[in-house]
């Protein structure tokens, strides 16, 4: 079963959640400050974390900077605070979900399911029978392979985190076709996830950050104001 990393300096929530996670089969890290999650991953990468955002010597912003900077590793934010601010930028960071506090121990597990059933195709074995054809995406520049989850511009490799590969590959299988928010979010997205608009519009964001740093005369993903998106055709 994948690790869970859970990071929060409220103890009653690392005995809590790690209690409702282990009886669904899950290991668990504690962690109570983003720092000592840091040097633990360094050593044993788990499969998801789940960090606080408000904590001491590290707090959850910063770790998912660092993070970011080295892995895509799935990331669900707990909050307590009503300000969208915070998930605007940690969305921005490449942050998969959040959850507000008070949360419900079943809410959580759901969520943690949910994030790592997108986070699999990484991972997951494709049965033989799906030709490699079906797998692989090429649209001019651009190459997506789901089975390896990797994507490349000209032969430069763009890490995407798994949530943006699912929008690339949704808005490329059909290059020049409009495809509204609520399809994108249909086509990246669990349906126990509730997101907005807004969260589509931060990925496409840091999806053409990212083409631009190998090609910066990146263009082929066009905004449709009111509509939606769509990949250019070539």
């Amino acid at each position: 079963m994948p690790t869970i990393a859970l990071v929060d300096d409220d103890r009653n929530i690392l005995a809590s959640v790690s209690i409702a996670l282990e009886s669904e089969g899950y290991r668990v890290q504690t962690y109570t400050d983003g720092a000592s999650a840091l040097d633990g991953f360094q050593q044993s990468l788990p499969d998801l974390a789940i960090l606080d955002i408000k904590m001491p010597r590290m707090d959850g912003m910063e770790l998912l900077r660092r993070l970011r900077q080295r892995t895509d590793l799935p990331v669900i934010f707990l909050t307590s605070k009503d300000d969208e601010i915070d998930e605007l930028f940690g969305l921005k960071m490449g942050a998969d979900d959040f959850i507000k506090k008070p949360f419900s121990q079943r809410l959580l597990v759901e969520r943690v399911k949910a994030v790592l059933r997108r986070f699999q195709p990484r991972e997951a074995v494709t049965p033989a029978k799906v030709p490699d054809a079906a797998r692989n995406l090429d649209r001019g520049a651009l190459s997506m392979d789901q089975e390896r989850h990797t994507c490349t511009w000209n032969g430069q490799p763009v890490t995407l985190t798994v949530t943006e590969f699912l929008i690339l590959y949704a808005l490329a299988q059909r290059p020049g076709v409009v495809k509204s928010r609520n399809a994108l979010m249909d086509a990246a997205y669990d349906d126990q996830v509730y997101v907005d608009d807004r969260t589509i519009d931060s990925h496409i964001k840091r999806l053409r950050k990212k083409f631009k740093v190998v090609d910066d005369d990146f263009d082929m993903i066009e905004t449709l104001y009111g509509v939606g998106y769509r990949f250019k055709e070539a």
